[in-house]
């Protein structure tokens, strides 16, 4: 870990892990074994509101690396945007270097973390994007069905919102602690579904406002994953999809504007 905060140096990466009834899901070894293999890894898990035993859970992981993991307690059931959000504004105000968030399933191994976080150093990036591309030596393993959800939010993102992105709702993201990241995440977000979608918009946005796209200071990449595994007991469901499209609806009237806008 980095030097202490009170002489003003940065410390390394904080992953904000948002957990919702996850005691069934949360594999406690692996988090404790990728904070005893990387020593400059920091771990902020927020319980938003769970009812069964994640609590415990949580606080037993915590217990082996207590200066470099801790939980956000929020007494009632938020969303997955608000606990990432909670999360992320208490990594920076810890002064982390890189801040990032992940699901509590392991969906993306921490293996995969490493790789996003290396990529935004060699490449200088702001934002890096962990996405799903399923090619021949990846093992990348999506239900049809999701997989079909999600090709067809990424095309009308893209057409909508002039964002070019293949996965925007892949849960693993790693940005650079810049004056920027405030910005994007003092607000709470108008969605829950396609929050993944409105942080790229406010990023964008954001940055366009500082003159940054201007100097090409500014960039997005996206990180093909080597591995991503589909865990059993997913939160979206079917039943759902008339949420994501009045998300869809709140981001084109909110965004649109500002995204099109010519810097």
């Amino acid at each position: 870990m980095g030097a202490q905060n009170s002489v003003g140096f940065m410390r390394k990466t904080a992953l904000v892990i948002p957990c919702f009834n996850e005691a069934e899901r949360l594999q406690g070894e692996k988090f404790v074994e990728a904070l005893a293999k990387n020593q400059s890894l920091n771990l902020i898990f927020v319980n938003d509101g769970s009812s069964d035993g994640t609590g415990r859970k949580l606080a037993d992981i915590c217990e082996n690396f207590p200066a470099r993991s801790s939980v956000i307690e929020l007494e009632t059931n938020s969303g997955k945007a608000e606990a990432v959000r909670r999360g992320v504004l208490k990594a920076i105000e810890e002064r982390f270097d890189y801040i990032g968030y992940l699901d509590a399933d392991l969906a993306t191994p921490f293996a995969e973390i490493e790789k996003i976080e290396a990529e935004l150093e060699e490449k200088n990036a702001d934002l890096v994007l962990g996405s799903r591309v399923k090619l021949l030596g990846r093992n990348i393993r999506r239900k049809l069905a999701r997989h079909l959800v999600g090709r067809v939010l990424a095309t009308f993102i893209s057409l909508a919102l002039n964002l070019p992105v293949y996965d925007t709702q892949c849960g693993a993201k790693l940005f650079r602690n810049c004056d920027i990241i405030f910005k994007v995440f003092k607000e709470p977000f108008l969605t829950g579904w396609l929050f993944d979608v409105e942080l790229i918009a406010r990023f964008i946005i954001a940055n366009k406002a500082s003159g940054k796209m201007k100097e090409s200071h500014f960039s997005i990449i996206e990180k093909p994953l080597d591995e991503w595994v589909d865990v059993q007991g997913s939160k979206v469901k079917f039943s759902h999809l008339p949420s994501i499209v009045k998300d869809m609806a709140t981001l084109v009237y909110r965004y649109t504007p500002a995204l099109y806008r010519k810097t």
